[in-house]
């Protein structure tokens, strides 16, 4: 698809019809001299009055029609008397309205603004205005041109209007002097810039390797960036060593800054069995905060319920089962004490247990909380239980504040009104939003935690559930029994001999586990295109969009899923001329595309075929685009029932969804499922996560690629190794702290 030539054109704002104070998105009229405009687009601090000149081109909105959305501008300060009165008295200026600013531009003209800035002594001879209020006319001013300037230089940096609000926000009237003083300040607190960015910004200044500015933020930024590797904290002498390589500097430099960051409590430092770590104050107050919660709730526990036994009896009667001892003992812990870990892989009868727990405690007058961290994983869980169940999210009534953190209404001034709280997929759950649902547990009420431990922990950071079993404080039943209908599957008996650290069988031509060898990506690839266009549907009558899923270890490379996703774009939904295409940050989204919510976005609005209407899209859910709108830059897609509008602010919440990462796949199950097996990186060659791809399959699983790959991931029982407090806090082993 050509480029599209941008368009150029310069007026006054007349109105701001909207705007967004968190991120600077506005919608204003501008008067270019020939005609009232609408334009759209990141436009921070703009006001009534400003002369802007405006770089973008013409959309065309569904409900607006024709607007200039804006892809970068410049301003100038109102520049005729006329001009500068409809500033003025648009309340740009605080202190001063409509009156105040029609005497100060017949007094002063064309030096109005001067004056207000820098003469504001001059102010006082206006009846009404005082010595003090001249005072803070003038300190405005300072700081709406401190914006302005701000601005201008922040861009010379290549720094974008949005994240210049953000940089705004935390520095105000000094963010120049600060960016200046130290460029490092900006990848700090809630700017969200990189610190490669600031390290870029900083070499133009010619700043020194060895700036201790820098050496501070290095170092801060590599706790920070293992965050999203699943670590809560880091050992010392693990972070002094790779912040030294990633800077440059001595290590003795990081070592000696480390201690003047303990010093000044950027960072909490405990020791763990004669080792040294280092946390983030947040992410030590959230573990510690979590472990003195779950030994009170062991302190004070529900009430027992009595005659246990006998209501299993009653049970197995009714429904003509017989549970087995595992199951039984399940139910035993869950009745009879506060806190229950369940877990066990596929086939054990977990599904089973905890349905009885729940009808049990039902029968017994408890009423009964079901929560999964995902939308997918809820929904799941509401069909295997037949009862409501909502995301933690959800369920905790999550808003977001400015800086798009949640914060949950649910907490220890609104507790949760329930006797008993079930979390399905607890390796799911991060260290944060375990500590949200402590916060909002009363106690003497009962937690039921199920969750697979062999399986992939949490994306955030932490390591929740394999925590929690291995401090042995709290009641943890394992089921291991298979059951036979489940032995029947060979997904299932592979899925165990995998976690048993057993190759699984590659030989089987029958059944619902297959292998097929190839010896390269490019084989890989094709057949697993070949595979979902053409094989299966026609063999099992799967279709590609609904029941297929291929899952990947990775997101780069020949096999990770942004090629994979190309090439099966390209063979499922081909370009067609009756089909519109629109390319967000890169990526081509054409009509007919399966795609995938990435990120819980509970303002997303949506509409049924019925016409009742609601709000709130979440992470893994899957759906197909119905119909773009590429002028405006809108994206329809129909998710199950629903039909979800994506306008330009939330399209980037998207992607495709042919291929997906197991990573993203937790907690979802596929009537089929297609995994590359191939030499990749080594950091994600491990059990647990084939074994959690594997397990992702309800019919169907394909391996396709090397036997040489699937031995390498069964014999590699590392696991993700996380680096965590929790643990060591559980058990009383932290020796001391600063």
């Amino acid at each position: 698809m050509a480029e599209t030539k941008l368009l150029e054109t310069t007026g006054t704002v007349e109105q701001i019809i909207f705007r967004n104070e968190k991120n600077g998105y506005a919608v204003i009229e501008l008067n270019n001299g020939e005609e009232l405009i609408t334009a759209v687009g990141n436009l921070p601090f703009v006001d009534v009055g400003e002369e802007l000149h405006l770089v973008g081109n013409w959309v065309t909105n569904q409900t607006y029609g024709e607007q200039f959305q804006v892809e970068a501008f410049e301003r100038s300060r109102p520049a005729n008397e006329a001009a500068m009165l409809k500033y003025l008295s648009s309340g740009a200026v605080k202190g001063v309205g409509p009156a105040t600013a029609q005497k100060i531009v017949k007094l002063f003209g064309k030096s109005s603004l001067d004056v207000m800035e820098n003469e504001p002594e001059r102010l006082c001879a206006i009846r009404g205005v005082t010595k003090a209020k001249a005072e803070k006319i003038s300190e405005e001013m300072k700081r709406l041109g401190g914006i302005r300037e701000m601005m201008v230089q922040l861009g010379g940096y290549g720094i974008s209007p949005e994240e210049a609000v953000r940089v705004w926000k935390c520095f105000g009237t000094q963010s120049v002097d600060r960016v200046k003083e130290n460029p490092y300040c900006i990848c700090e607190g809630e700017t969200n810039i990189s610190f490669d960015r600031a390290d870029q910004i900083a070499a133009s200044l010619e700043r020194p390797q060895d700036d201790l500015c820098r050496v501070r933020a290095g170092i801060l930024h590599v706790i920070r960036h293992n965050l999203g590797n699943g670590h809560t904290c880091l050992p010392a002498d693990k972070l002094t060593a790779t912040a030294a390589r990633l800077l440059g500097v001595d290590r003795e430099l990081t070592h000696d800054v480390l201690e003047d960051l303990k010093a000044d409590t950027s960072v909490v430092s405990c020791v763990f069995k004669d080792r040294e770590f280092i946390f983030l104050p947040e992410l030590y107050r959230s573990e510690l905060y979590s472990e003195e919660r779950v030994k009170m709730l062991l302190r004070f526990p529900a009430p027992p319920i009595s005659g246990i036994d006998n209501k299993i009896k009653e049970v197995e009667k009714e429904l003509g089962i017989q549970y087995a001892e595992g199951q039984k003992q399940a139910v035993r812990e869950a009745l009879s004490k506060g806190i229950l870990i369940l877990t066990g892989g596929p086939g054990t009868g977990k599904t089973t247990t905890l349905n009885v727990i729940i009808r049990l405690l039902e029968c017994s007058g408890e009423k009964v909380l079901l929560a999964a961290p995902t939308g997918r994983a809820a929904k799941r869980m509401s069909e295997l239980t037949g009862r409501e169940a909502k995301t933690i999210h959800r369920l905790l009534q999550v808003e977001w504040d400015e800086n798009d953190h949640p914060v949950f209404a649910k907490n220890e001034k609104n507790l949760l009104e329930c006797d008993a709280l079930v979390i399905d997929e607890l390796s799911m759950v991060d260290t944060s939003l375990f500590e949200a649902l402590l916060r909002a547990l009363p106690l003497g009420r009962r937690m039921i935690l199920v969750g697979d431990s062999d399986q992939l922990p949490s994306v955030g950071p932490g390591n929740v559930l394999g925590d929690l079993i291995a401090s042995g404080l709290l009641p943890v039943v394992r089921l291991r029994q298979v059951f036979r209908q489940s032995m029947q599957s060979l997904i299932v008996r592979n899925a165990h001999r995998i976690v048993a650290g057993e190759m699984p069988d590659l030989k089987a031509r029958s059944g619902d586990f297959f292998f097929l060898p190839c010896d390269s990506p490019a084989a890989i690839s094709a057949t697993i295109v070949d595979l979902c266009n053409r094989r299966l549907p026609a063999s099992y009558g799967f279709s590609a969009m609904t029941d297929i899923q291929v899952l990947s270890p990775s997101r780069k490379g020949e096999l990770g899923t942004q090629e994979l996703n190309k090439k099966l774009q390209q063979t499922l939904n081909p370009p067609d001329s009756r089909k519109k295409e629109l390319r967000v940050h890169g990526f081509l989204f054409r009509e007919g595309d399966k795609v995938m919510q990435i990120r819980n976005d509970y303002n997303l609005p949506w509409t049924r075929s019925d016409g009742s209407v609601g709000e709130g899209v979440f992470n893994g859910d899957l759906g197909v685009i119905l119909e773009i709108d590429r002028r405006a830059s809108v994206i329809s897609v129909r998710m199950d029932e629903r039909v979800v509008t994506y306008e330009a602010e939330t399209v980037a919440e998207l992607e495709l969804a042919y291929a997906m990462t197991v990573h993203k796949s937790q907690g979802n199950e596929f009537p089929a499922v297609v995994i590359p097996m191939f030499r990749g990186a080594p950091q994600l060659a491990y059990r647990n996560l084939l074994y959690t791809a594997v397990t992702r399959a309800k019919s169907l699983l394909i391996l396709v690629g090397t036997p040489e790959t699937v031995r390498t991931m069964v014999n590699n029982n590392r696991k993700t190794k996380r680096y965590t407090g929790f643990y060591y806090l559980l058990i009383g082993g932290q020796e001391n702290e600063s």
